[in-house]
């Protein structure tokens, strides 16, 4: 058997991202799902870009904050304490407002773990 006990904030920031990500699957060694806290302070967003995933189930749980998801059936507004799910082949891009007076933080899970986000132009 094998068990983790980690503090987010004691990981490091994923380089290169729109926002603050702390990669949980890598440092707890999971296999199938994908795991990771986000922090985004106003104007920032969660993904790198509009998209969607073929097989990838993704949950968000809003740790604090409000976090908004674009969809091309309109825009979902998450409060503190509530979750959003995207199911596969469901276009969304997580993000926070410019206007907004607070950052977001979220817990992000998926499974599988490792299923390539592709873009999704709403223009096409």
């Amino acid at each position: 058997m094998a068990y983790h006990h980690l503090d987010p904030e004691d990981l490091p920031e994923t380089e290169d991202y729109p926002c603050d990500r702390r990669g949980i699957s890598d440092a707890a060694e999971l296999h199938a799902l994908h795991a990771a806290t986000y922090e985004m302070a106003p104007g920032e967003q969660l993904p790198r870009s509009y998209h969607y995933h073929e097989r990838r189930e993704e949950l968000f749980y809003v740790r604090s904050g409000t976090l908004h998801v674009e969809t091309p059936e309109g825009e979902f507004v998450v409060p503190e304490d509530e979750v959003f799910v995207a199911e596969p082949e469901s276009p969304h891009r997580a993000f926070n407002p410019e206007d907004a007076t607070e950052s977001v933080k979220v817990l992000g899970v998926g499974a599988p773990k490792t299923d390539i986000a592709l873009p999704y132009d709403p223009a096409e």
